[in-house]
């Protein structure tokens, strides 16, 4: 599955399996060891293009510049997905990660049958704990996640069918 997401600044760009693939070899041996096992064995038997798995590049239109991605932790399960999303430091401040959130809720809505969505921070991330409550989410709880230890969990619930996002446009979903 391809997918093309535009919101006002950016497009985002579903990931081929070989553009992630490119971005773990330029790794280091530090950020390789701090990747999922789970979403590492998926990755490998993943297709060509599946955005559950490779996620999206986050795209500036006027000068194509890469500004950031966003994904999912795994493919929707239970009516639940957990989503994720960053930017580069030269590119805060700019509401970029809110609209990178904002196409990811727009995609899963438009793609899936998922009735939560969820994301985790830092206790101490306040600009992420932000750019979730300006997207819907509501702070659902504390958990100890496996691999970012305590973490505050924020959850977006359906409101009904064909929920779109203001501002969000899914240029093209096949």
């Amino acid at each position: 599955m391809t997918a093309r997401i535009r919101t006002a600044q950016l497009e985002l760009v579903s990931k081929s399996k070989a553009d992630v693939q490119a971005m773990i070899d330029a790794m280091t041996p530090y950020e390789k060891a701090q990747m999922s096992a789970d979403w590492l064995a998926r990755f490998a038997a993943s297709s060509a293009t599946d955005p559950w798995i490779h996620g999206f590049t986050a795209v500036r239109p006027e000068d194509s510049a890469s500004i950031g991605t966003g994904g999912f932790a795994a493919p929707p399960s239970g009516g639940v997905v957990e989503i994720a999303y960053g930017v580069g430091e030269q590119f805060t401040g700019r509401g970029y990660a809110t609209e990178i959130a904002q196409g990811l809720v727009a995609f899963v809505f438009a793609a899936s049958d998922v009735e939560i969505i969820c994301a985790h921070t830092l206790p101490d991330g306040r600009a992420s704990q932000r750019v979730l409550e300006k997207c819907g989410f509501e702070r659902a709880g504390e958990i100890d996640h496996p691999d970012d230890g305590l973490v505050w969990r924020f959850e977006k619930k359906r409101r009904g069918s064909g929920e779109t996002i203001p501002g969000v446009n899914i240029v093209s979903l096949d």
